[in-house]
């Protein structure tokens, strides 16, 4: 994530020899974020994502929860063009 905005939820602490991390969310926050919120097949989703903090904070946490904001670049014409022609090339290759 590069010079995209980072919007904090939570934060978290690594337990038993980092096979689980704990964490709390602000749920004010999320809320906030609500047109972030997406659906798929019926079911509201957000993406989240938890990140290894460079050092543990002053309050004994090692981890931070973020909202995703990762936005896809929009593919142009011509690389949708050619995924549908590889498509089309690879469904005549099927014998059913």
């Amino acid at each position: 994530m590069s010079d995209q905005e980072k919007i904090y939820v939570g934060s978290g602490v690594e337990k038993f020899d980092g096979d689980q991390v704990e964490f709390s969310l602000n749920l004010t926050r999320l809320k906030a974020e609500a047109h972030r919120i997406f659906e798929y097949n019926n079911e509201k989703f957000i993406k989240l994502k938890v990140c290894k903090k460079r050092e543990t904070d002053q309050y004994g946490k090692t981890h931070s929860v973020q909202v995703d904001t990762f936005k896809p670049s929009p593919k142009s014409e011509q690389q949708q063009v050619v995924a549908a022609v590889v498509t089309d090339e690879l469904e005549d290759d099927i014998p059913f």
